[in-house]
C-alpha cells in the first residue's frame, strides 16, 4: 500500500460511482472509472463534466481546475487498466454475487500494494471479502448519494481487515473534504441501523390514527428541525426503496421487532404507489394535485388565564417567555416540569398519556409534543385529556402566536416518542460498540442531515429522564421495543 492513494480506480459508472470519481478528481488524485457498459461510461462522463461546469459557473471551480478535474479522470471498459491503482472503490449493484465477479477481475487486475474497497450499504464487509486470495486488504467505504454533496463515509472494517488499512482510509476521506466514521461491520452499518425509528415510528403514528400524514410531516419539520417529513421524504426515496432497505435491516438482525417493518408502507409498495417517480406515494404528485397540508385546531382566544409555573419547567418557561406569556412561579406546586392554566396540568410529554397523568393530578391534563427551537416554532402540538384541556391547548396557541395541531392521546406523543427510540437506537449502537458517541452522532448529522446527534439530544435532554419516559412509553403500549437502551441505564460506556 502507498500512503499517498493519488491512483484511485472506481468500478461503476452509475451515479455514485461517477460522483465518488468526481470528488476524488476534485482533490487532486488519477481516477480510473471502469464499467462494462459504453453507454454508462458516456452518462458518467456527462455528468461529471456538467458537475464541473456547474461548479464554475457558481464560482467553486475555475475553469483551469475544472479542466484539470475532468483530464484526470480515465473512462474505461478495461479492467488492465485498474493495475496501477492504490485504492479501488467498487460502486456497482447491490449484488452479492455481481460484487464478487468483479473483484475477481479487480484482484487479478490489480498490483498486491492495492487497497480494495465496497460502497456497499447492505451487504456484508466480512462475507464479501472472503472470496479474496488477501481479504485483510478489503474494507467498505460507504458514501451517501449524492458522493460530492453529503459529508459522510462510514469507513467499515471487515473481520479480516487490517486496521492500518482502515486508517489510511479514513485520513483519505478527511482530506476529500468528508467525515469519516468509523463502523463496525454490522447490518446497517450506522446510519441505515439508527435512523429506522424515524421512518418506523412516523409509520406507526400513522397507522394508529395520532394525526394525518400532512400533519406528522409538517411536525417532524416545525418542531423537530427536519428537513423533510418521513412520509414525503419516502415519498422522494421511493417507497420500494425504503420499504427493501427496512425489510433487508429487519431481516438481517433475525426478525428482531425494534427493527419491524410498516406493513402501511409495503401495502403501498405493493400496490405501485412509489412516490414521486410513479406520481403518487403518500401523497398525490400528478400535476396540479393540491398540496398537503397540516390540520390545525381551529383558533384561541388571544390570552391565557394565570399560569404557574412548577419548579421544574424550564422549556415551559421558554416557551412562555417565547410568546410574552406572562406567568409566576409557584413554589407549593409538585417538583415537576408543569404548568397549570385555569386549573389545567400543562407539561411536555415525557411518555405518559394525558389521561394518565390526569387520573394522578385529579386535574385536565394537556401535554405538549417536543419541541426543539420554542421560539421559532410556528406551531404546538397537543395531547389533551378532555375538552377542557383542549380548550386551554387552543388558547396557549392563540396567547403564543401559534397555530395548534391535536394529536391523540398516545404515550410519548409522536416528536418526542421518535426522538427518543432515535437516541435509544444509538444508544444501543454506542453499546453494541458499531460506532462510538461522537461517531454516531456525526454520522447522522452528516449522512442523513439530522438537524442534531441522537446521544447529544439525550444528554441535553438528561439519560436517566430518557430511560424513565421510554419504560414509561414501553409500560403503556405494551410493547418491549421502547425498553430503555442499557447505554442509558448505567449512564454511558467508554467510547
Amino acid at each position: 500500500m502507498q500512503e499517498g492513494f493519488d491512483r484511485i480506480a472506481v468500478c461503476g459508472a452509475g451515479a455514485m460511482g461517477a460522483g465518488i470519481a468526481q470528488v476524488a478528481a476534485r482533490a487532486g488524485a488519477r481516477v480510473v472509472v471502469l464499467d462494462r457498459d459504453e453507454a454508462a461510461l458516456a452518462r458518467g462522463r456527462k455528468s461529471v463534466d456538467e458537475a464541473f461546469s456547474k461548479q464554475v459557473a457558481r464560482g467553486k471551480l475555475d475553469a483551469d481546475g475544472a479542466e484539470a478535474a475532468r483530464a484526470a479522470i480515465n473512462w474505461t471498459l478495461d479492467s488492465r487498466d485498474l493495475a496501477a491503482a492504490e485504492l479501488v472503490i467498487e460502486a456497482i449493484v447491490e449484488n452479492a454475487d455481481a460484487k464478487a465477479a468483479l473483484y475477481r477481475q479487480i484482484e487479478k487486475a490489480v498490483g498486491d500494494h492495492a487497497v480494495i474497497a465496497t460502497n456497499t450499504s447492505s451487504l456484508s464487509v466480512t462475507a464479501l471479502a472472503s472470496g479474496f486470495a488477501r481479504p485483510e486488504r478489503f474494507l467498505g467505504l460507504h458514501f451517501f448519494n449524492p458522493a460530492p454533496v453529503m459529508k459522510l463515509v462510514e469507513v467499515v472494517r471487515g473481520l479480516e481487515t487490517r486496521g492500518d488499512f482502515a486508517d489510511a482510509c479514513a485520513d483519505l476521506m478527511k482530506r476529500w473534504g468528508k467525515v469519516a466514521v468509523a463502523a463496525a461491520d454490522t447490518p446497517g452499518f450506522i446510519v441505515n441501523r439508527v435512523a429506522r425509528p424515524f421512518y418506523g415510528e412516523a409509520w406507526r403514528a400513522l397507522e394508529e390514527r395520532a394525526g394525518d400524514a400532512p400533519s406528522l410531516d409538517f411536525l417532524y419539520r416545525e418542531l423537530g428541525g427536519f428537513r423533510m417529513g418521513p412520509f414525503e421524504l419516502g415519498d422522494l426515496i421511493g417507497h420500494d426503496v425504503n420499504a427493501t432497505a427496512a425489510l433487508s435491516i429487519f431481516n438481517a438482525f433475525h426478525g428482531n421487532a425494534r427493527f419491524r417493518p410498516s406493513l402501511m408502507q409495503a401495502r403501498l409498495a405493493a400496490a405501485g404507489r412509489l412516490g414521486r417517480k410513479t406520481g403518487r406515494g403518500v401523497y398525490d404528485h400528478a400535476p396540479g394535485a393540491a398540496a398537503p397540508a397540516p390540520r390545525f385546531e381551529p383558533p384561541g382566544v388571544s390570552t391565557v388565564g394565570p399560569v404557574s409555573l412548577g419548579p421544574g419547567a424550564d422549556r415551559l418557561a421558554a416557551l412562555f417567555d417565547a410568546g410574552g406569556v406572562k406567568y409566576r412561579h409557584a413554589p407549593d406546586e409538585a417538583p415537576e416540569r408543569c404548568a397549570r392554566i385555569d386549573g389545567v396540568y400543562v407539561s411536555f410529554t415525557e411518555g405518559k398519556t394525558a389521561r394518565a397523568i390526569a387520573g394522578a393530578q385529579g386535574a385536565p391534563a394537556l401535554l405538549l409534543d417536543w419541541i426543539s427551537d420554542v421560539g421559532a416554532a410556528g406551531a404546538i402540538a397537543f395531547a389533551a385529556s378532555d375538552e377542557k384541556a383542549a380548550r386551554a391547548a387552543r388558547d396557549l396557541a392563540g396567547a403564543l402566536g401559534k397555530e395548534a395541531v391535536r394529536l391523540s392521546d398516545r404515550p410519548g406523543l409522536v416528536v418526542f416518542r421518535t426522538l427518543a427510540q432515535l437516541a435509544k437506537c444509538a444508544g444501543d449502537a454506542a453499546r453494541d460498540r458499531i460506532g462510538d458517541a461522537d461517531g454516531i452522532d456525526a454520522a447522522m448529522r452528516y449522512g442523513v442531515n439530522y438537524p442534531f446527534g441522537p446521544l447529544a439530544w439525550a444528554r441535553d435532554f438528561g439519560e436517566d429522564r430518557l430511560a424513565a419516559a421510554l419504560a414509561a412509553i414501553a409500560g403503556a403500549t405494551g410493547d418491549d421495543i421502547y425498553r430503555p437502551s442499557e447505554w442509558f441505564l448505567s449512564g454511558g460506556a467508554p467510547s
